[in-house]
């Protein structure tokens, strides 16, 4: 059965890059009627919050992305990580290093030096015939791998192709430190090899981490995994996706209006392609869904194109499912639901987000204020003012309704013989501080026969 992961750590909030791994292991583990695994890698104590473990769930419940079994947290493995490790010493595939931080300070600069690649000398490394320095007194060893030293480490990476690292450009990595806890690369391999992950797909900053995993699948007797690297996300600059160009946090989008099916259909874009199909929902992802359809070059993070596609999504909503959504703040403000859904008619096609809507919906609603001078001056003058006084009078005799005041609007402009925005823009400026907005005649219809005579006599 095929079984893949997705597994954040808890030292940051779940971000566009990380959650877009995420689709795309539960896409393919879905696609092969297989299990998707969600896994906490909190073992950096100090720096894993629960804060940021409650947000990695909240986001990941938000866009639907469902674990099998139970969330699985690598911090509760450490017995069985440490009892790998005793294994591995056991077995002559590890050694116990009493290297200072000022004897490993001395081995980085010699390196440097040279002009070669920082790495531990093997002081402590065990070898038939070598004599071990003495062992020092108080000192609490860090427990390290003993890599091969002759040979290459080769896979068929599911997309960038073969690659092939020498065992000699690889360390003796610290697989326990000295107060005991065992580091990322051990706790890893033991987790997937427990779990009986098939396929490890992430992000290609991890490319240097799988050559030291492979030696220790190979070290502990445990089943390689197939292994798949996805290029980063870039922004619109070409630079690696970060906290500057938007957005930091998946969550993040949802409180900017975004709706859950919106995101997952941009991120799977995200250097993934089916001919030239855009839209895509979760469920059809996971049948069209495959590794090979990955490109092995780097994406880039384009928000207009999410706003177009979350447009879209907001389009084929019904006005209930669009209510549910909406801020509770705004609810509470705007509680008029026929006012709203007429509101939302009107401004769909244009909103890219909820929070657009809401902006328009209290354009809408509320009186403007302060209305800038440039509006002012530029459509309103004394004529203009003559057009809306003749205008609130036909209005009102009217029966206040969309249709009835279309109507009148364009036969007071045929009859006057002036154009369609002499008087359409004035109407917009005085009754919602703006000059853009959809018709004109129904937004006079919603706001309602009092609001309008109010916001027209104020402001005339």
């Amino acid at each position: 059965m095929i079984k893949t992961r997705f597994a954040p750590s808890p030292t940051g909030y779940l971000h566009i890059g990380g959650i877009r791994t995420a689709i795309f292991n539960y896409a393919f583990a879905k696609k092969n009627n297989g299990n998707f695994f969600l896994r906490i890698e909190d073992t950096d104590l100090e720096r894993s919050t629960q804060e940021a473990v409650d947000k990695i769930l909240e986001g990941m419940s938000w866009l639907n992305l469902k674990h099998d079994g139970d969330v699985i947290y690598q911090a509760q493995n450490f017995d069985r990580h440490k009892a790998i490790i005793a294994q591995l010493l056991e077995q002559g595939h590890a050694y116990e290093c009493y290297a200072s931080k000022e004897e490993l300070e001395k081995m980085r600069q010699d390196c440097e030096m040279k002009g070669i690649k920082p790495k531990y000398d093997g002081t402590w490394r065990p070898e038939e015939g070598k004599k071990l320095p003495p062992l020092p007194k108080g000192v609490t060893p860090v427990i390290r791998f003993k890599n091969p030293v002759d040979g290459n480490v080769t896979w068929e990476d599911q997309v960038k192709g073969q690659i092939t690292v020498s065992n000699e450009e690889l360390d003796d990595l610290i697989l326990q430190r000295s107060d005991g806890s065992p580091t990322y690369n051990l706790s890893v391999v033991v987790d997937d090899a427990d779990i009986g992950i098939t396929h490890v797909i992430r992000g290609d900053d991890h490319i240097n981490n799988t050559p030291r995993q492979i030696n220790i699948y190979k070290a502990c007797g445990f089943d390689v995994p197939l292994f798949a690297h996805l290029s980063m996300i870039h922004g619109e600059d070409g630079q690696k996706l970060s906290k500057r160009h938007g957005a930091s946090s998946v969550t993040e989008y949802r409180e900017l209006g975004f709706l859950p099916e919106a995101v997952n259909n941009y991120l799977a874009r995200l250097g993934w392609s089916h001919g030239d199909a855009e839209i895509f929902s979760l469920d059809e992802l996971c049948q069209l869904f495959s590794l090979k359809s990955i490109t092995s070059s780097p994406s880039q993070f384009d928000i207009k194109k999410l706003q177009w596609l979350n447009n879209h999504y907001l389009k084929q909503k019904t006005f209930d499912e669009i209510e549910a959504l909406l801020d509770p703040q705004f609810m509470l403000r705007f509680s008029n639901r026929k006012q709203l859904l007429s509101i939302f008619d009107l401004y769909k096609d244009r909103c890219h987000t909820l929070r657009e809507f809401e902006a328009n919906a209290e354009t809408v609603l509320t009186k403007p204020e302060n209305i800038s001078h440039d509006l002012l001056e530029k459509y309103i003058s004394e004529n203009s003012i003559k057009h809306l006084q003749n205008l609130s009078n036909l209005f009102n005799t009217s029966e206040f309704t969309s249709e009835s005041i279309e109507t009148i609007l364009k036969a007071y402009v045929k009859s006057e013989q002036i154009k369609f925005p002499e008087v359409a823009m004035p109407l917009r400026v005085v009754l919602l501080g703006t000059d853009q907005s959809p018709s004109i005649g129904q937004i006079i219809a919603i706001i309602g026969k009092d609001n309008f005579n109010s916001r027209l006599s104020e402001q005339i």
